[in-house]
């Protein structure tokens, strides 16, 4: 039931998770080179674009974060499966960002012996922090709901 508030905030983290798919965390520029970290991995761009080093694992992360939500979405009969959904939810996005500091860090720790070097973030950087608010927000809301719907079986 998309009217309810959890599922707005739910469908704002798919959509914010969504968008990690395709825009680039951060770029590198590199002894001329410029490498951009995607979820997927590194690439090299150019006229020849390559996967440098591959980050399977941090695809799979996000397409998780990306799968739980959707599906907690429509579990909106079973709001304790909801609750649990959120938090297995705000774990992967912990998970997630800590993955792409961890990314970042060694990018920059093999980058940063060479001459020139460059470390861009993006805004997007900032997408599972969001998401983390937004479903915290949403594990609110479904407590919520679950705490009125249990004093009102109390009052029959």
């Amino acid at each position: 039931m998309i009217q309810r508030i959890q599922s707005l905030y739910l469908l704002l983290t798919v959509i914010l998770m969504g968008i990690l798919c395709f825009i680039p965390l951060a770029s590198f520029l590199s002894g001329g080179e410029v490498y951009k970290l995607f979820a997927w991995g590194i690439r090299a761009t150019g006229p020849h674009p390559t996967v440098v080093v591959p980050s399977v694992y941090m695809g799979i992360l996000l397409g998780l974060s990306i799968l739980v939500p959707l599906v907690t979405i429509f579990l909106y009969k079973r709001r304790l499966i909801q609750i649990r959904l959120c938090i297995v939810e705000m774990v992967l996005l912990v998970g997630m960002e800590l993955y792409v500091v961890f990314y970042l860090y060694k990018v920059w720790k093999t980058i940063s012996v060479q001459a020139s070097h460059q470390l861009v973030f993006s805004v997007v950087d900032l997408f599972p922090l969001i998401s983390l608010v937004l479903v915290y927000l949403a594990f609110r809301a479904i407590a919520r709901d679950e705490a009125l719907v249990r004093s009102m079986d109390r009052i029959r």
